[in-house]
């Protein structure tokens, strides 16, 4: 029988846990159930699951403590964290995904958009976990095999971005087609080919902190508020944080942060300067602002190359790197660049 997950479940009401547990049993997890914090906590530390379901109001320990405490150790720190809960204000999800949530089920639930929720965090976990374990045994072979092992590394982080897009329907393909463009403007700024094969693989996965933003955020038609375009803004701190513990030969995790990043300073998360970005994320950050005005996206149609390259230009030197800028129109205007379907 295939193993398809080990996922505990935490709840204080016997009748939710209870409907939790045969939900996940049916599906074929192994499940084990926890009606209090404490138990959750024991159980959890004892044989760490490879998913925590846990609901936010509890007596004496709530969700909340349960997942601060998680997250403290080293042991379970590395779980993930979906909160099922009645709980649906949105500065109280805010607060969860804080402390190291990587998703809200809001109750009354629908059994499908529970289990596709809980399908889609195992998948993205234990391809972290084999991009890691691939990564340590692939680097002792690198001389002999570093053609395979860089193959083997973009089929998984293609992978890694395909489950992100998959909640996000409206913004499939962006990742791929941002980074054909990254890679065209690489090497038309004439970049040694290794580096040209890391703003590939950044391009890629440059979105998959998204995987920890409420689909309801990523779809919705209308504008966002503040506090909704708060959670969007963390995607860049949260890739960082899923990428950067994997040895990759090239800083992709420190390319992801940076991706929407300013030249004068006004970009996020860290609002860096010029002098402190590197190139690869200037190049990926004028890529990311050309794709997506070029596409549909919920709140507007798309805006058209013309629209997207007067944008870049009129914010060159300010916003954005200038001789990335310029290698873009170049590609466009000059040299026909189209995506391409693969």
């Amino acid at each position: 029988m295939t193993d398809k997950g080990r996922i505990l479940a935490v709840d204080d009401t016997p009748a939710s846990l209870r409907l939790l547990t045969d939900i996940l049993k049916m599906e074929g997890y192994e499940v084990r159930s926890a009606i209090s914090g404490e138990l959750a906590l024991h159980a959890a530390i004892s044989n760490p699951p490879e998913l925590v379901l846990l609901d936010v109001r509890m007596p004496e320990m709530d969700g909340y403590e349960v997942c601060r405490r998680l997250k403290a150790q080293a042991e379970t720190r590395d779980v993930p964290v979906i909160f099922v809960s009645a709980v649906s204000e949105t500065d109280e999800k805010v607060h969860g995904f804080k402390i190291g949530a990587v998703d809200f089920v809001t109750k009354p639930y629908q059994r499908d958009e529970l289990l596709a929720r809980v399908r889609t965090h195992l998948e993205l976990n234990r391809l972290r976990n084999h991009l890691e374990d691939l990564v340590e045994e692939r680097t002792a072979e690198l001389r002999e095999s570093e053609q395979k092992l860089k193959t083997s590394l973009l089929d998984s982080i293609t992978a890694l971005a395909a489950i992100v897009e998959m909640r996000d329907p409206y913004t499939a393909g962006h990742q791929r087609r941002t980074a054909q463009l990254a890679i065209a403007i690489a090497k038309e700024l004439q970049l040694p080919a290794e580096q040209v094969e890391g703003i590939h693989l950044a391009g890629v996965v440059h979105d998959v902190g998204k995987i920890r933003v409420p689909a309801e955020i990523l779809t919705k038609p209308g504008k966002l508020t503040g506090l909704e375009f708060s959670i969007i803004k963390e995607h860049a701190q949260s890739g960082y944080e899923i990428l950067s513990n994997i040895d990759f030969p090239w800083p992709i995790a420190e390319i992801v942060l940076q991706h929407h990043e300013r030249l004068d300073g006004s970009g996020y998360p860290r609002a860096l300067n010029n002098g402190k970005t590197l190139l690869e994320a200037k190049i990926l950050a004028v890529a990311d602002v050309v794709e997506s005005m070029m596409s549909h996206r919920p709140y507007r149609p798309a805006l058209g190359i013309d629209s997207a390259l007067d944008n870049i230009a009129l914010n060159k030197g300010t916003l954005f790197d200038p001789a990335v800028v310029e290698a873009c129109i170049r590609l466009f205007r000059e040299q026909d660049f189209t995506f391409s379907a693969s």
